[in-house]
């Protein structure tokens, strides 16, 4: 069904960015519009889940140009949750911003770049173009640039040069191979590509063109070996600008994987065995990085790299199941990683450290807080009933089925690794005495902040852990939204017929 009002999402955080523009040195002014603007945001976000829900795939042709001439934007249901959980972020990081940004830091113009940042991802997901996909990848690159130098300190600095060229070299490698697909296929519509490339009788270059993409997208998302710049760089901006990145900015690079590797190069068993195994090394090896981090920032970077692994393990089993249990995987992630940051956040303006050395105490001072911050914590390992147990369920039976053992042996490792990790951490940060050292933080502590400043630090972190919550215990309904999810993956005929206007054959 064609709806141009699809792309109202991605034309609104544009115009809320523009505005913002305008009140520059107006931090007040600027905290409230971004407050407001992300709630729009949301419903916007909402109204085009509930329409893609009901009416079943939507797309529009831009210039009013057909398919596979124009630039096609398809609003499947893949595409609006992931448009929905941007907009759920988005707007607990504007509020966290709200109270815990320095007036200095929103001054570089925060606000404006972070609801550029959200265009930019809300354009990826909604786009039906290869080489719209690349450009919407840039439009990320260049806000997340902006964002993770804000301040100009030296860390950051560093962090920013490792994210930077590691992310150009994926760019890099990302339009090579959108070459090799015009190449071979002289179209850069996604649909288009899935039918002539399922027709190409050369299966060998389709294997070396879908190596290329999985490199790039490998890159963006941090996998096994290609992981080092995250941990790097995700701990040297504010919590809030890591809180965004780590809920999303690695996960475009998993959609990325998940939407082409299902429409344009889905059933290809070599790519598969090779998914698999970069998955355990990516499992093992960043659940091995997060036991040997002291910095809170650093831990949180290092279990982003292993729960990758359980993403990619999904795509690499390629089954219904597995997809199902990626999405749903997925969908629980976005939220509990960002939330994750926004708790480092607040332990830090508490403690004016992240170093869990030199942490304690903070269920004797603060027992309510403490309370709250352990549901993201713990539905991170995934402890019955939260959020990260269902998924993790359906990854091993999806093992079952394609008879991964190993795969699920690595699966199992990277949980009791999380579990580790955490207890650890709340051993250290929440049981034990805390130990009176100088404090070392930047601004006022929290217990100096305003009321309001307290608040709009602390409903961030209750909103998405009443979500994390939803997650785990209404997980009937999110097992109904994933299966949905992964059904249209793994027969995209309808997303086929949708762009194109043509009865198909899955490819």
């Amino acid at each position: 069904m064609s709806n141009s009002m699809i792309v109202l999402p991605i034309i609104f955080q544009f115009v809320a960015g523009t505005i913002l523009l305008f009140f520059w040195q107006k931090t007040t002014l600027q905290k409230f519009l971004s407050i407001l603007f992300s709630i729009i945001g949301l419903g916007i976000s909402i109204w085009l889940f509930l329409l893609v829900w009901e009416n079943g795939i939507m797309i529009t042709q831009s210039g009013d140009w057909k398919a596979p001439f124009g630039i096609s934007f398809v609003a499947d249901t893949f595409g609006v949750t992931m448009v929905l959980l941007s907009s759920i972020s988005g707007l607990a990081v504007s509020i966290f911003s709200a109270g815990s940004m320095r007036k200095e830091r929103l001054e570089f113009g925060f606000f404006p770049i972070l609801h550029f940042l959200i265009m930019g991802l809300q354009g990826a997901f909604l786009t039906g173009d290869i080489f719209n996909l690349y450009v919407w990848f840039e439009v990320v690159i260049i806000s997340s640039f902006v964002l993770l130098t804000l301040g100009g300190k030296k860390q950051q600095l560093e962090g920013a040069l490792k994210y930077v060229s590691l992310n150009l070299l994926a760019s890099s490698l990302f339009l090579i191979g959108i070459g090799f697909i015009y190449g071979l296929t002289g179209s850069l519509n996604m649909a288009d590509v899935a039918i002539k490339l399922d027709n190409l009788q050369n299966r060998g270059l389709v294997s070396v063109t879908s190596g290329i993409f999985l490199v790039a997208f490998g890159i963006k998302s941090a996998i096994f070996p290609m992981y080092f710049w995250l941990p790097a760089s995700y701990h040297t901006p504010p919590p809030a600008v890591s809180a965004i990145f780590a809920g999303l900015l690695t996960k475009l690079g998993i959609y990325a994987m998940l939407r082409t590797f299902t429409l344009m190069f889905g059933g290809d068993e070599f790519m598969g065995d090779i998914m698999v195994i970069l998955a355990a090394l990516t499992i093992f090896s960043g659940g091995l990085g997060a036991l040997l981090q002291q910095n809170m920032g650093k831990i949180f970077g290092y279990l982003i790299v292993c729960h990758i692994g359980f993403l990619i393990a999904g795509l690499g089993m390629y089954t219904e199941l597995a997809i199902m249990g990626t999405v749903f995987y997925l969908i629980h992630d976005i939220i509990v990683k960002t939330n994750l940051f926004m708790v480092s956040g607040l332990i830090l303006k508490i403690n004016g450290t992240q170093d869990i050395r030199e942490l304690g105490g903070m269920y004797k001072n603060f027992p309510i807080i403490s309370l709250l911050l352990a549901i993201p914590l713990f539905s991170l390992v995934g402890i019955p009933p939260l959020s990260g147990f269902w998924a993790k369920i359906f990854l091993i039976q999806a093992g079952l089925q394609t008879q991964d053992y190993v795969l699920i042996g690595f699966i199992v490792l990277g949980s009791f690794l999380t579990l580790w990790v955490i207890a650890r951490l709340w051993s250290e940060v929440f049981w034990k005495n805390g130990i009176d050292l100088p404090k070392k933080a930047n601004g006022l502590y929290f217990s100096q902040m305003t009321k309001t400043d307290q608040w709009l630090m602390v409903f961030p972190i209750v909103l998405l852990s009443g979500i994390s919550l939803y997650i785990g215990f209404g997980a009937e309904n999110i097992i109904i939204l994933s299966q949905r999810i992964s059904t249209e993956l793994m027969d995209p005929s309808g997303y086929i017929e949708a762009v194109l206007g043509l009865k198909t054959m899955t490819p």
